[in-house]
Order: structure tokens, then sequence, then C-alpha cells
């Protein structure tokens, strides 16, 4: 993503948020890095040109999906993964110097989630306010609206805050995982340890309608990461799937199986294939190898013209 020319990113701000750190493992000093308040407001920056790319979270270890950056992808105007960075998140208790009491704490939902037996066991009788990111409400603990907040140390640093106490998450191995928006077209090269992610519409629902999803990647030998199903919003009961499979689109098993897709759903929104960020590689037989699918087609094509039987 970064080359030697300056790119703009768009990211989950303020400063100090886990996005920016994330940020900072792609980026380079001469990128130009804007907060934004919200996923939404940082995608729609790469919508109107306003940056070449956006990083928000997508899903998390303990809390899992960030739906409003799922729905986004799926049903906002398209764009495309170019690719992901995942980040360990610790979380700190922060206050603004000489803090006594504590009647209200900001965070992230997601970070409340993950630090609610903290909360439960020092401030079970706080108020949890919540906010578009940790950071904000470090920013909000600085300007006096509320007591305390849950969010990163570089927030804490950034504000001026005091640190009342540091790790305080509930599990000390939380992950999460970003991924890069840009405008549809360019797509990276396979890397033999990518990813492709997509947006899968049914056209009616009905009894096995899943099954028969899954079926064709089974039937092509590609390994699901992530399935989640989301409301489309046109009717009470009408879902959509968000799945990332192991593989690249110009591996020959993958692009067979979305072609079977597109033959069986009412839709697919392609979101891009993008090298993964665990590097892991596909688990793949020697029936579901490029070589075997091109040893097949040739064979077919020399039927067809009378060159083999």
């Amino acid at each position: 993503m970064s080359t030697a020319q300056s790119q703009k990113f768009a990211y989950l701000g303020p400063v100090g948020t886990f996005t920016e750190a994330a940020l900072k493992k792609i980026t380079c000093d001469s990128d130009i890095k804007i907060p934004y308040a919200n996923v939404t407001a940082a995608l729609d920056a790469v919508r109107t040109g306003d940056a070449d790319f956006a990083l928000v979270p997508i899903e998390n270890s303990v809390e899992g999906v960030v739906a409003r950056t799922l729905d986004e992808l799926a049903i906002g105007d398209p764009l495309t993964i170019s690719g992901e960075v995942t980040l360990p998140v610790t979380f700190a208790f922060m206050v603004k110097v000489g803090t006594q009491d504590v009647k209200r704490i900001g965070t992230h939902p997601h970070a409340e989630s993950q630090c609610r037996e903290y909360i439960a066991h020092k401030y079970p009788h706080a108020e949890i306010v919540p906010f578009p990111s940790t950071s904000a409400a470090a920013e909000a603990v600085s300007k006096g609206a509320i007591d305390a907040a849950i969010a990163s140390s570089s927030a804490a640093e950034h504000f001026g805050l005091e640190i009342r106490e540091a790790d305080i998450g509930d599990n000390s191995g939380a992950v999460t995982r970003f991924i890069c928006a840009q405008k549809p077209g360019w797509m990276p090269e396979p890397t033999g340890h990518d990813r492709t992610s997509m947006a899968v519409f049914i056209d009616i629902d009905h009894a096995g309608a899943l099954l028969e999803i899954l079926q064709v990647f089974a039937k092509y030998d590609v390994n699901l990461t992530f399935i989640q199903s989301r409301p489309t919003g046109r009717e009470l009961g009408h879902y959509h799937f968000i799945i990332d499979a192991e593989g690249h689109i110009n591996d020959a098993r993958v692009g067979d199986a979305l072609t079977g897709l597109r033959r069986i759903c009412e839709d697919i929104r392609f979101l891009g294939s993008y090298p993964r960020a665990d590097k892991v590689a596909p688990t793949t037989t020697k029936s579901s190898s490029d070589d075997s699918f091109k040893s097949s087609n040739t064979w077919l094509e020399d039927v067809r013209k009378g060159r083999a039987i």
C-alpha cells in the first residue's frame, strides 16, 4: 500500500486510537494520516477522494465483529479491501491528574465488553458512557466531560492523562483485525498467503440456503476463515452473508468457487483479495491445485477440438 509516493490514509480517530497504532505498521513518515470521528466518515473519505485508503477495525478476537464496518462494505457505496493489519490490544484506565471520584467512565462499546470484570469489580456503580472510539473518550476526560476513560496508553499520553491502572482487559490475548479499504480497481497480486472477502446475497430465503453456499466452497476445497450474517435492511428476516475465504481470486479453485456461487445467489459483491496479516498459506490438495485445474481445462479444450478423447 505504501509506496515512494506519499499517500493519504483516513482512519478511525482521534489521535491515540488503536487504529492509529495499526496504521503505523503499514505507512511511512511521508504518508498523510487523517483521523475521522467514526468508521463511516473514514470510509466516505475514500469514496469522495479525500483519502486514498481508509483503515478501520473489522473484528476482535474477544468481542467479535464491528458491525458498522461489515455493513459499509456490504451495502454501502462499493469499496474493496487491499490489505489487513492485526494488533494486540491492551486497555488502560485513565483520569485527569488529581481526580478522586469516578462516576462516569467513557469508552468504546467493544472496549467496555472486554473490560467487564474490571469495571464490575472496581467501579460497579459508575455510569458507562459510549464513545465512537476509545481515544474520543480519553479526549472527553481531558476536557472534563467525564471522569475517566478506558483507552490505550498512547491516548493517555497524548491527552495528558494519568494512567490509574494498565492492562485491565479481561483477556490478555485480545487481538483486533483492521482492513485497509480503497476504491475498486487495483488489486494486490497473489502472494501464496491471501484472503478473499465477499458479501453473498441469497435470492429467496429457504431451508438449506446457507448449506448450498457452503457446499460450493467445499466442492472446490476452499476453506473459510470468517462468516457472518447481517440484515440487508429490506425487511425483517432478510439477511446476507459476509464471507472470508482462503486464497486469491486469481487462484483457479477460488475463482471457480465464486462463479459457482454467482450461479446460485441473487448477487455477490466482491470485496477484495489481499495478503493475510498472519501469512498463513491455504491448505490444498493435489486435485485443487492450480496445476490440476490447468491440466483439466487443457484436456477439456483438446476434447472439444478433437485432439483428445
